[in-house]
């Protein structure tokens, strides 16, 4: 019990020590630009694996009210460098399209019996129009994992092939959580500084496109990047929004 105590502080320190060492050098009260927060935040990325970029956007709106929910893709022009899995609710011709396009599941009825017992092997999923009646079933199971297919993300579609290759591709699904913030990948540490900024650019983009119209007063009140296990920066809004946004 004591060494695994031991082992247990030791991380702990070794964490802190870690934390100490990447938020040297940074002023935390600063709004970096984009560029300048980019290439502190790659220096800084030092874990044994690819650390994912994630931006965080704190905006005004209240999702309680359905017209201040924000929801929507956003296609990164460099892709996310994640491996998704993606699974297809279709029959017949546009089942033979979503393999064909690479879709790791493909199935109907089977697919909805698979689901219904908890086996979610996909990490994103899309169907038909004319399925959604059986895929509705699913609610309780997929609403609550993000997985429930929208037409508003462009989920439930006939372009089966469009979808999963846009899945594959780096189409990142965005959702604003009950404190209002939007979180989203926007790429790996090992990408390069120009990738990244162009994709923080897009999702941003992406997310100001999405302002719902019951929204009030300032809409993004603060932007932040980090690396998964490195220090988070505020971003200076001016150099990441591409176009005007209105409150």
């Amino acid at each position: 019990m004591a060494i695994a105590q031991e082992k247990i502080r030791a991380t702990r320190l070794a964490g802190g020590k870690r934390l100490a060492t990447a938020n040297e050098g940074l002023d935390r009260s600063k709004a970096y630009a984009v560029e300048e927060a980019v290439k502190q935040i790659k220096s800084r990325a030092k874990a044994k694996f690819d650390e994912t970029i994630e931006i965080a956007m704190n905006l005004g709106v209240d999702p309680k009210h359905a017209d201040q929910m924000v929801r929507g893709v956003c296609n990164l022009p460099n892709g996310s460098g994640r491996t998704q899995r993606v699974a297809v609710f279709a029959r017949g011709p546009k089942a033979d399209e979503a393999k064909a396009a690479g879709a790791d599941v493909v199935g109907a009825e089977d697919l909805v019996e698979q689901v219904s017992k908890g086996v979610i092997n996909f990490d994103r999923c899309i169907a038909t129009p004319d399925l959604m009646g059986l895929v509705g079933r699913l609610g309780k199971v997929l609403g609550p994992r993000g997985l429930m297919p929208n037409p508003r993300v462009g989920t439930v579609t006939m372009d089966v092939a469009g979808a999963v290759k846009g899945a594959k591709g780096g189409a990142v699904e965005f959702r604003v959580e009950k404190s209002g913030i939007v979180h989203g990948g926007v790429g790996k540490a090992s990408f390069t500084e120009q990738a990244l900024i162009e994709n923080i650019r897009a999702f941003v983009d992406a997310v100001v496109k999405a302002k719902p119209a019951g929204s009030k007063g300032t809409y993004l009140k603060k932007i932040s990047l980090a690396s998964t296990q490195g220090p988070g920066l505020k971003l200076d809004q001016s150099t990441v929004v591409v176009g005007p946004v209105q409150g």
